[in-house]
């Protein structure tokens, strides 16, 4: 790890996202793994991570990243009966007409991460700090919230509203979270009990317990836990949407049995959290064959999707 005095410095650094690109990811990556960054020819999986940041920018992805733009690309590759259902698209968060919805419902901002409000009975609902609270996430911009994750930085920020999805015998959804490299699921990353005892593991496509996982600061899946029984359509519709993409993470709920697409990540925690044990970085990062640059230091703008 770098000594205290050189990380108070860095700690200063990555909160200035106005930086080339460039340098900052340098600045970002070494404060959150203690190792340096050799961005021209990065080995584990959150240094090509942030390779990817600065060299890989074709248009399409600020679509992809989009929670609202991203569904049509869904229902033009897989069909729209994986999409959650939708209610209602606002502008500003005073537009919200809560009669025409539901007494359930999910409010999200489409550009960022982790801009949600879950109504489970909307009589409780209090407008005002809704309002408050998305007009200042709608003012947010991801790319400088975060570390300059490029694909989220040209969003047109909204207010989408979705159906409040949830399994018969579950307080709370599994995330189910596809690795993909070049069109190729490589394991799952799973999420259970995100209320009440978040506990994360990782597997494999047939839904095995791996030897790794994603960051000491959850609390790990220890023995196995039941298969969902459409696990080979969430692998197949993986390998439909990852197609022609070097990376990225595809999120499925499965909800009765149904499957239902979640998002498109192409950085992960922001490549702040590492993989355990530490050798899986590497071994991880070997799967993520990064594209050749054909201009010389330029980044990549355009991609056949």
């Amino acid at each position: 790890m770098p000594s205290n005095i050189r990380r108070f410095f860095l700690r200063h650094l990555r909160k200035m996202r106005f930086l080339p690109s460039k340098l900052y990811v340098c600045y970002h990556y070494e404060y959150f793994t203690g190792k340096k960054l050799n961005l021209e020819d990065p080995k584990e999986f959150n240094a090509k991570i942030e390779w990817y940041k600065v060299y890989f920018r074709p248009k399409v992805l600020n679509a992809l990243a989009d929670k609202y733009e991203v569904r049509s690309h869904v229902k033009n590759k897989i069909g729209a009966q994986y999409l959650n259902e939708l209610y209602a698209v606002y502008d500003k968060p005073e537009e919200i007409n809560y009669d025409k919805l539901p007494n359930k419902f999910v409010i999200k901002a489409n550009h960022t991460n982790g801009h949600n409000i879950i109504v489970k009975n909307k009589e409780n609902i209090d407008k005002k700090k809704v309002i408050k609270k998305f007009r200042k996430w709608l003012n947010t911009n991801q790319y400088y919230r975060r570390g300059q994750e490029w694909a989220y930085k040209d969003i047109k920020p909204k207010i989408i509203i979705e159906k409040f999805l949830k399994e018969n015998d579950k307080n709370t959804l599994v995330d189910y979270k596809f690795y993909c490299f070049d069109g190729v699921p490589k394991f799952i990353d799973v999420h259970i009990d995100r209320e009440e005892d978040h506990k994360q593991g990782c597997f494999d496509l047939e839904f095995n317990l791996l030897p790794f996982g994603k960051s000491l600061t959850y609390k790990s899946i220890s023995s196995d836990i039941q298969k969902p029984n459409n696990l080979k359509e969430m692998v197949d519709l993986s390998v439909i949407l990852s197609n022609n993409l070097p990376f990225v993470r595809l999120d499925f709920y499965s909800v009765n049995g149904k499957t239902i697409f979640g998002e498109m990540t192409f950085y992960p925690s922001d490549a702040r959290k590492e993989f355990y044990p530490d050798e899986y970085n590497r071994i991880i990062g070997d799967y993520f064959k990064l594209p050749k640059l054909k201009d010389g230091n330029n980044p990549i703008t355009e991609i056949n999707y």
